[in-house]
C-alpha cells in the first residue's frame, strides 16, 4: 500500500510555494555582515596611494570625492583615466560619487542652475564609466532670513534633479548637513517625501545630525531609515563638524547605530569619512574600531538567532 504523505491533499504548486516562502523566511532571518568602505580622500588625494593603504586595511569599497586635480566630476582627464584603470585592474568597487552639489542657498540661483544642468549630468556620465548608480548631493543651505516659498522652491529643484537621475537609471542620496533644509533625520525624511521620487533617498550621516533638535540615534535614524541609500561614519565631540574625532571617542552612539543597521538590513556597507588629522593614522584607527564593533555585533546576532 502506498502511504499518503500529503494528508491535506496539497497540490505540487502549493507545496512549491510553501517551500519558496520557507526559503525566503530563512533568508530574511539571515544576518548580513556589514562591510566597510571609505571616502578616497580621507586617505589620500593620490588615488593609487589611497588604494594601497586601503588594501592593507582590507578595504575594497571607495566613495570617490576629490582627487589631486579637483572634485569629481571636474578633474583632469588623465587623472580620471588612471582612476578608471585602477578600478578595473584592482577590481575595487566605487560605491558612490560625491560632486558636492546643492550646497548653496537659493540666493545663489545661478550656481544651483549650473549644478543642475551641467555638473549633475557630467557626474552621471562619470558614474556610468565607473559602474556605480549612486550620487551624493546636499539639501540646500537655508537662507539667513528665510525667503518666502524657499522650502517649496528647494523641493522643486531637487525633484528636477531626481527626475534626471531616474531617466538615467541613477539614484541620488541627500547628505544631511547642519544649516541645511536637510539637517536632521526627521527633516530629511520629510524633504524626500515631499519630492516624491523613488530615485531619491538619504546619505545618512549621524554625526552631521548632531546638534539638531533630535538625537541622531535612535530618533534621527528611526525617522530616516526607510529612505536610507548610504551611510557615512564619523564622530565628534563638539557640534557636527567643529571637533571631529575617531569613532568611539565622540558623542555618536555608533555601536547602537551599527547594530540597528544590521538588524534592519538597511545597507550592506558603511562608508568611513574620518574628518580628523592625521588622515591616514585616524582612518586606520577608524577601520580597526569599526571592524571590532561589527565583529561584536555579529557575535551577538549569532547568539540570538
Amino acid at each position: 500500500m502506498i502511504r499518503n504523505t500529503n494528508p491535506n491533499n496539497t497540490t505540487v504548486a502549493e507545496l512549491s510555494r510553501m517551500m519558496e516562502i520557507s526559503s525566503l523566511d530563512k533568508l530574511q532571518r539571515t544576518t548580513v555582515r556589514l562591510t566597510l568602505g571609505i571616502v578616497n580622500d580621507e586617505i589620500s588625494l593620490e588615488f593609487n596611494e589611497a588604494l594601497r593603504y586601503g588594501a592593507q586595511w582590507g578595504i575594497h569599497i571607495y566613495e570617490l570625492r576629490s582627487l589631486k586635480s579637483g572634485r569629481v566630476p571636474t578633474v583632469d582627464p588623465s587623472e580620471l583615466q588612471e582612476v578608471i584603470n585602477l578600478v578595473r585592474d584592482q577590481r575595487i568597487t566605487i560605491s558612490a560619487l560625491s560632486p558636492g552639489i546643492f550646497k548653496h542657498p537659493l540666493t545663489r540661483s545661478r550656481e544651483l542652475e549650473e549644478e543642475l544642468s551641467d555638473t549633475l549630468p557630467r557626474t552621471i556620465e562619470l558614474a556610468k564609466r565607473l559602474t556605480t548608480r549612486l550620487i551624493l548631493v546636499f539639501g540646500f543651505q537655508r537662507s539667513g532670513g528665510g525667503m518666502e516659498g524657499e522650502y517649496q522652491t528647494t523641493v522643486n529643484l531637487m525633484r528636477r534633479a531626481a527626475n534626471l537621475a531616474e531617466k538615467e537609471d541613477m539614484r541620488l542620496a541627500i547628505e544631511n548637513e547642519p544649516g541645511f533644509w536637510c539637517d536632521s533625520g526627521k527633516n530629511t525624511a520629510k524633504f524626500i517625501q515631499d519630492v516624491g521620487s523613488a530615485s531619491l533617498g538619504a546619505n545618512w550621516d549621524p554625526c552631521n545630525g548632531y546638534g539638531t533638535d533630535e538625537r541622531p540615534f535612535p530618533e534621527g535614524y528611526n525617522a530616516i531609515k526607510d529612505f536610507i541609500f548610504n551611510v557615512h561614519v564619523k564622530d565628534t565631540q563638539k557640534g557636527s563638524l567643529i571637533k571631529c574625532v575617531p569613532v568611539g571617542e565622540g558623542a555618536i552612539d555608533w555601536k547602537g547605530q551599527l547594530k540597528a543597521l544590521v538588524k534592519d538590513k538597511i545597507v550592506q556597507h558603511v562608508t568611513i569619512e574620518t574628518h580628523c588629522l592625521p588622515l591616514i593614522e585616524k582612518s586606520k584607527q577608524n577601520v580597526e574600531t569599526l571592524s571590532n564593533y561589527i565583529e561584536e555585533i555579529m557575535q551577538g546576532e549569532k547568539v540570538t538567532q
